[in-house]
């Protein structure tokens, strides 16, 4: 996993890494626009939502929502992410902190309607999205939801096509979700594919 220096030092050059591999269709972004995009409608729908995103990066998708008019909470673990964030959105709540350890203390007391986290998750393993999750929905409004935007695979066997497939370009650090593992804790869980490495998950 990269430290937080590490997400310094990629935080200038995130957004334009990022279009590349989404232009070209390849792992680990195919889909991006599509992913960001279905998350957006989700939330637009509601008036004035309050909403907290988990590991924003440069705020691509969140300062859409806060030009929509959202309340806009957020927790990062990088630094420099923050200050690219924050020139696009200055009066929005972010913090630094390092979501592994769950929530920095200032959102402890805070609910929402939507929590959501695009391309974020994937550096917890299997047992720490599990608790994360738990501890989100205790920060639910009535009614909220849980949107994950991400790599994501239905089964075990998808997302070893997908190694094999990638090659060297595959992240061993990164953990990717199995949707029909994740289900197994989260039975409610709806999960929308997007393209063969990517979707939504709602909880």
């Amino acid at each position: 996993m990269l430290d937080n220096k590490g997400f310094d030092l990629w935080a200038d050059g995130y957004d334009k890494a990022v279009g590349l591999s989404e232009e070209a269709n390849s792992y680990p972004f195919a889909g991006y626009k599509a992913v960001l995009g279905d998350i957006f409608q989700e939330i637009v729908f509601k008036k004035n939502p309050s909403v907290l995103d988990i590991g924003f990066g440069t705020g691509t998708l969140t300062t859409k929502l806060y030009e929509y008019g959202c309340n806009v909470y957020g927790q990062d673990f990088s630094q420099r992410m923050i200050e690219l964030a924050k020139e696009k959105m200055p009066n929005a709540n972010l913090y630094q902190g390092d979501f592994s350890k769950g929530l920095v203390k200032e959102l402890n007391n805070c609910k929402f309607d939507y929590i959501i986290g695009t391309y974020s998750i994937h550096h917890l393993d299997d047992e720490q999205k599990v608790a994360f999750f738990h501890e989100l929905l205790n920060h639910l409004n009535e009614g909220g939801k849980i949107l994950i935007g991400d790599v994501a695979f239905e089964t075990r066997a998808e997302l070893e096509k997908c190694k094999a497939d990638a090659g060297d370009a595959w992240d061993n650090d990164e953990i990717y979700f199995v949707i029909d593992e994740l289900k197994k804790d989260f039975p409610n869980l709806v999960y929308e594919k997007k393209t063969y490495c990517s979707g939504v998950i709602t909880i």
